[in-house]
């Protein structure tokens, strides 16, 4: 998967690419961390105070990591990590980006704020979207 989001984030120039990521486990981690390697600056959103901790324990490392590589940090006034909290920093992350990549498979969101919504919301507001999806990949 993360070839996939390299291949995509090759045709920005490393001096202006700038990545905004919550850093959950999984696709948005790979995404943090293809910008950096890339030579982009890292933008993270922490949509609530307790988020970190409730982000699964064995994906602590690599958050820390990604978040103390940070050019700059958003925290929304959440203090709970919910689906509501989660939406809402998709919804900064929307208003400051000039494109949305989602790595999905096209299916409905498994709960509110999951990919399916962030697309929609993304699309609704004119944001520009890259579906990265390669062939062979596989939902958890």
């Amino acid at each position: 998967m993360s070839w996939a989001l390299y291949a995509d984030l090759g045709q920005y120039d490393e001096d202006f690419l700038v990545g905004l990521s919550c850093l959950a486990d999984g696709a948005d981690a790979l995404f943090a961390r293809a910008v950096l390697d890339r030579g982009g600056s890292l933008v993270v959103i922490v949509p609530a105070t307790n988020y970190r901790d409730k982000l699964p324990e064995e994906h602590h490392v690599e958050y820390d990591d990604l978040f103390s590589r940070a050019s700059d940090v958003v925290r929304l006034d959440f203090p709970d990590s919910t689906s509501e909290a989660h939406m809402a920093a998709s919804i900064k992350m929307l208003e400051m980006a000039d494109r949305l990549f989602a790595v999905w498979d096209g299916e409905p969101a498994r709960g509110y704020g999951g990919t399916a919504d962030v697309v929609a919301a993304a699309r609704e507001r004119g944001t520009p979207v890259s579906i990265i999806w390669p062939d062979g990949a596989r939902r958890d």
